[in-house]
């Protein structure tokens, strides 16, 4: 089934179409301080509560990018936009912020770290997913009582701690030379998620997520990091040369698991 996508990109950058289930999303060359960003979706102006899919679920979709090292992130799957490290830059479609909820491939530059585990991957092309507790959005906007501590490398480390109580992540490196085609699998159910390249199981995990999700696929400049030594750092990096990322034969449909 071809989910309803919707395009969105930032100025100067753009989403084409190049045939049937066939994309190209491209980000132009330029300075550190200006969000480069182009995406497809589709849970634009949803609740989380209406986003469109919950497990089992298999995602496949051919893809290859420009070049291996691009500055920021890319990738596709499934998540829940959680919003707390995307507000002010993309925004929050008026959702409040929730915990993270995702099964994807990303490819994260420097100095991106989103991972809470020490032991696990966060930099480099991954299959990673992000399993956490339900918790009321203005319980959880409670929290924002610890933000001061995020200052301050020693009682930021004392919450990224914390929050392994909350959030539960797992990831694995996957080695491949993504400038070239490769078929792609996401198979997500209640108690797993498996990570398929060219009919090759690269990563498996009980580390599933647990909410509806919606479908993204995207490119951009962005870096976020909640590192070991728990200097949080968001911010956007210098694109050098431009980049794109391209989808073809994208298929999402109820799996046997």
């Amino acid at each position: 089934m071809l989910p309803e996508l919707v395009s969105r990109a930032k100025e100067g950058c753009s989403v084409d179409a190049l045939g049937l289930r066939h994309w190209r999303l491209s980000i132009p060359a330029g300075r550190a301080g200006r969000y480069r960003w182009a995406q497809l979706d589709d849970y634009q102006r949803l609740p989380r509560s209406r986003f469109p899919w919950q497990p089992p679920l298999r995602l496949r979709l051919r893809s290859r990018v420009s070049q291996r090292d691009i500055a920021g992130t890319w990738g596709f799957g499934f998540w829940n936009e959680p919003a707390a490290l995307n507000i002010a830059l993309r925004g929050t479609a008026g959702r409040l912020p929730a915990l993270p909820e995702a099964a994807w491939f990303f490819h994260a530059s420097p100095p991106n770290y989103l991972a809470l585990r020490d032991d696990h991957p966060a930099q480099g092309f991954l299959a990673a997913t992000f399993a956490s507790l339900s918790i009321p959005s203005p319980l959880l906007a409670s929290g924002a009582l610890l933000l001061p501590g995020l200052l301050w490398p020693p009682s930021a480390r004392q919450v990224r701690r914390l929050a392994r109580l909350f959030v539960r992540d797992d990831a694995a490196t996957i080695d491949l030379s993504v400038e070239d085609w490769h078929d792609y699998e996401v198979i997500w159910s209640a108690s797993s998620a498996h990570f398929i390249v060219d009919g090759r199981t690269y990563f498996e995990t009980a580390v599933a997520p647990r909410s509806r999700l919606g479908l993204v696929l995207w490119i951009d400049n962005q870096f976020a990091a909640f590192p070991p030594s728990g200097r949080l750092g968001t911010g956007t990096l210098a694109t050098l040369e431009p980049a794109w990322l391209e989808l073809a034969d994208l298929d999402v449909e109820a799996a046997d698991v």
